[in-house]
């Protein structure tokens, strides 16, 4: 998928907040279509819900099977209820909720971890059944080097730090950041 356009951003994020907002208000879901034909297409993406900086809740699709328009309105929901680190998101809470939406590019298994661009690509660590993925800009908010990023992942796969230097698939992406304010 080629990079959105600030209209075609700002509607997919309008979409998010609905359907936020309908599930947590009604436990309604998102019916609506969007104006922009790219947002037709299928597309993998993530979003990330935070209050104050902080996460608060974070869900997304690696294959872009759906269109990116269900996929970000289903990953905000379940962000917002299905993420077990966290409690569901209560109305109370959603003004302050702030969403950020990552279009993934297509993935990329790799052999050399020299291609790792931090900031640049995300992380998917594979193996033995075991699989963490960190978004590209987790790298950037928390200063980390190539080696701590490799780790980190490792870590959310449940695996030793150390897994991507014996034997783990490395996958890199890259991601389209669309930011938003509070919902």
């Amino acid at each position: 998928m080629s990079q959105l356009t600030r209209e075609e951003s700002r509607e997919l994020i309008d979409i998010a907040g609905q359907a936020l907002r309908l599930s947590v208000l009604c436990e309604g879901s998102y019916e609506g279509e969007p104006r922009h034909a790219a947002l037709r297409e299928p597309g993998a993406a993530f979003v990330t819900l935070k209050t104050k900086g902080s996460l608060r809740g974070c869900i997304g699709h690696l294959a872009p099977v759906d269109p990116l328009y269900r996929t970000v309105a289903e990953c905000a929901v379940a962000a917002a209820s299905r993420d077990y680190r966290f409690d569901s998101v209560t109305a109370e809470e959603l003004p302050d909720i702030e969403l950020e939406i990552s279009v993934l590019g297509p993935m990329e298994v790799i052999d050399d971890v020299n291609q790792i661009q931090v900031g640049v690509h995300g992380l998917y660590i594979e193996k033995s059944g075991n699989r963490g993925l960190l978004l590209p800009q987790v790298a950037v908010e928390h200063n980390l080097d190539r080696d701590r990023f490799l780790e980190l992942t490792c870590r959310k796969a449940g695996l030793p730090a150390d897994a991507w230097k014996k034997g783990a698939t490395i996958r890199i992406f890259t991601a389209q950041i669309i930011q938003a304010g509070t919902v």
